[in-house]
């Protein structure tokens, strides 16, 4: 069944913590059934929950909607940032292992609606068309302009950048362009390069900006940490973590009580269990009972309330994570080519 721009609007718009523009995003759908999506990765390490199933949730729902997602492997990007040390080698990779992991955890590939494009050859086979874009944003934009971009890159404005990484957010922008993207779908800390290439397209007089859909970023688990941490394994969920390791990790989790706000336990709630079952069950040993919540604002309430404890929401929330990660760590154990490319990431990464 078709569905009519209204429902179309409303699959897009959920993904978007923030949109700009609203109005562009419906003309955009009124007027073209398959817009283009772009969403990108830098493979540099292990990959945690937030990158793969919230990303396998919004690129599910933009498929389902009429979008074609290119997915931008961001081999040569990991590289300018020296990550993986820059070996180019490693960075491919953790990419392939990326790639196996959304492939496992259930994003639709099917119909051709997903593409995953590696920067190296991309760029390699079309020079003569990035290039020149790449070049006309660096030389229309003042040096302050381009290191509040830096954040992409997970770095700060203060520190001491290298050429490469001055460079960095010129190539990102010109991606935008150069995929041909409708809807730029990043997180929330790929803002600032997002609305240079807005600004950009008033710089070139070009009427048809790119529509911003920016994602929510999950916070870390620990308290007071805005976002996960590769580099602190205890700050996220990774996709191939152990079932007694999500346990662990959850059990220890910051969980304030009655306190939704900042609350990383009530935010994979939110954002990953909700979307991904539909429901979230608790069974309150206290109460004798089991409850199925089918609604955000039911389970905050009921917390703000103190009728859901920590105590309650931890074990049905581990339960829930190790149900949606099973499939992922069953195809890195039976299939051999997936196990292998693992192995490999393990001595690349010196993280087991």
């Amino acid at each position: 069944m078709r569905m009519n721009v209204e429902e179309r609007f409303r699959i897009v718009r959920s993904i978007g913590e923030e949109c700009i523009q609203e109005d562009e995003l419906w003309n955009l759908l009124t007027k073209k059934p398959h817009p283009i999506c772009y969403d990108g990765f830098e493979p540099s390490g292990r990959m945690h929950i937030a990158q793969g199933i919230m990303k396998t949730i919004n690129v599910n729902k933009l498929t389902s909607a009429g979008c074609k997602v290119k997915i931008w492997i961001a081999d040569w990007f990991a590289q300018l940032n020296d990550k993986m040390g820059g070996d180019i080698d490693k960075i491919q990779t953790v990419g392939r292992y990326l790639i196996e992991v959304w492939k496992a955890a259930g994003m639709n590939l099917e119909g051709g609606n997903v593409e995953f494009l590696w920067s190296s050859e991309e760029i390699m086979s079309r020079p003569h068309e990035y290039w020149p874009i790449v070049t006309d944003i660096a030389r229309r934009n003042k040096l302050p302009r381009i290191t509040r971009c830096c954040q992409i890159m997970g770095r700060k404005e203060q520190d001491e950048l290298t050429g490469g990484q001055i460079f960095y957010p010129c190539m990102q922008c010109a991606d935008i362009f150069f995929l041909k993207a409708d809807i730029c779908q990043l997180g929330m800390d790929q803002r600032k390069v997002n609305v240079l290439a807005r600004e950009y397209c008033d710089d070139i007089k070009r009427k048809n900006k790119p529509i911003i859909l920016s994602h929510h970023m999950l916070p870390g688990l620990l308290e007071g940490q805005e976002k996960m941490a590769k580099s602190n394994p205890n700050s996220a969920i990774f996709m191939e973590d152990e079932e007694a390791v999500v346990n662990l990790k959850i059990q220890n989790t910051y969980c304030p009580p009655n306190l939704v706000d900042r609350n990383p336990c009530l935010e994979y709630i939110k954002y990953i269990v909700l979307p991904w079952f539909k429901e979230f069950k608790v069974e309150q040993k206290t109460k004798n009972g089991e409850k199925t919540y089918t609604s955000f604002d039911e389970i905050s309430a009921d917390y703000v309330k103190g009728d859901l404890q920590p105590a309650d929401i931890k074990p049905a929330l581990a339960k829930a994570l190790n149900r949606i990660l099973q499939p992922v760590r069953d195809h890195f154990k039976n299939d051999e080519r997936a196990k292998a490319i693992f192995e490999a990431v393990k001595v690349c990464t010196f993280l087991y």
